[in-house]
């Protein structure tokens, strides 16, 4: 019988967990993990955070050894473009013209930044974030410091880097049409702690303001608000979310909608075909609705399930969704979605105001979400919080005082 094949598209964290865990459950058949990248697999989190801020070496983002491999015979071909999917035939094919067959395929690309397309978006000087090559160029250019720094969009990406920029000494004016930073994340209240936060840090905030356009003779010279002011600026960053990679899903014929479509074993609509990391919108069983989740975690531990899945084991992909940040002197995880709309209300414990404290945000007395910052071992309880969907009691939620394990 010829050698069964597993082909990973996309060399990415979820990818490259894929990978070693298909080595780790003792699958013995051909693994190839194609990559448009040249770099080898890398988590991203450094990429707005150490190796931005110049702490952290590029090696340390790597996920894999350089070695690591040929040593589990993994095929990795970097640089290297899958043109098209036929599940039919189970072939992909290369843009070489290489084709290439598979007995099962995880689809792990990932997701691009959402550009800006308003007048002057042409510009030099204007910075996506997404690649380590996108950080690398980011670095030199908000390094040197004394730089006007504009950063478009308040979500995640824009205040790590609007943080960073400021460590490195730039002025720095984020905009931002919401009424506060991170509003779809975390909602209005939790938001306001983050504008908060970086206003302290000499941070400029437009807030209910968009990004009209860019002026600059080549090379951007300033930012045009929705209000009609222009903001000088040397560097700008747009962070203003990603959209899902599912162009090749969607020339093979797979359900797509916003994000590949797979049900909770992470299986697409072809039954040899999966998706894992932000281009999976996998049904969640505990939440009992699809969810595209774009996290480090997610890919993490999406990339293994799969692969489990992948070699006929019993899967139900059900981790509650963690995300993680730093800024300034912040540290926190959130567990959970807070949606605006879906919760009832915030309860705090501990001091806010010294950025010690845990906010939990609750929809009908029942915990959907928390978030520790500079609180530490605790997301594991939180979770377990979410998970049990029984009400809590409010005054003792707020009182840091008893332990989270004894809400359950």
């Amino acid at each position: 019988m010829p050698e069964e094949t597993i082909v990973i598209v996309g060399a990415s964290l979820a990818g490259a967990k894929a990978a070693e865990t298909l080595r780790e459950e003792r699958f013995g058949g051909r693994v190839v993990l194609i990559g448009a990248e040249v770099e080898r697999p890398y988590e991203r989190p450094p990429l707005s955070k150490g190796f931005l801020l110049g702490q952290e070496p590029r090696e340390k983002a790597h996920v894999h050894g350089p070695d690591w491999y040929e040593r589990n015979r993994v095929e990795l071909r970097l640089g290297t473009t899958v043109t098209a999917l036929d599940p039919s035939r189970h072939r992909v094919t290369l843009a070489s013209g290489e084709e290439i067959g598979y007995d099962r395929l995880l689809l792990a690309t990932g997701a691009s930044p959402r550009r800006l397309e308003v007048p002057g978006s042409r510009l030099q000087g204007l910075y996506y974030l997404r690649t380590m090559a996108d950080a690398a160029a980011l670095r030199e250019a908000i390094a040197p410091g004394g730089r006007r720094v504009v950063v478009a969009g308040a979500g995640w990406i824009g205040l790590e880097t609007a943080a960073a920029a400021r460590a490195y000494g730039n002025e720095v004016t984020v905009i931002e049409p919401e009424p506060t930073p991170l509003h779809a994340a975390l909602g209005p209240e939790v938001g306001g702690l983050f504008a908060d936060l970086h206003r302290r840090h000499g941070v400029i905030l437009r807030l209910d303001e968009g990004v009209a356009g860019f002026w600059g003779a080549g090379q951007v010279s300033a930012v045009v608000t929705t209000g009609g002011a222009e903001i000088p600026a040397d560097v700008v960053i747009v962070g203003i979310g990603v959209r899902p990679n599912t162009e090749l899903a969607e020339r093979a014929g797979l359900e797509v909608s916003d994000g590949v479509l797979v049900d909770q074993s992470l299986r697409t609509s072809d039954p040899d075909v999966f998706a894992a990391g932000d281009v999976a919108a996998a049904y969640h069983p505990l939440l009992g609705r699809r969810l595209r989740v774009e996290h480090w975690a997610n890919a993490l531990n999406g990339g293994p399930a799969a692969a489990r899945a992948m070699l006929g084991q019993e899967v139900s992909y059900d981790r509650i969704p963690y995300f993680f940040t730093d800024q300034y002197e912040l540290g926190m995880e959130l567990s959970g979605l807070p949606t605006p709309g879906e919760y009832d209300e915030v309860v705090y414990r501990g001091d806010v105001a010294g950025l010690e404290f845990m906010a939990f945000w609750l929809s009908g007395g029942r915990v959907v979400a928390g978030m520790n910052v500079n609180v530490w071992e605790v997301a594991r309880d939180v979770q377990a919080l979410i998970r049990s969907g029984e009400p809590v009691d409010r005054g003792l939620l707020a009182d840091p005082k008893v332990p989270l394990a004894e809400l359950l």
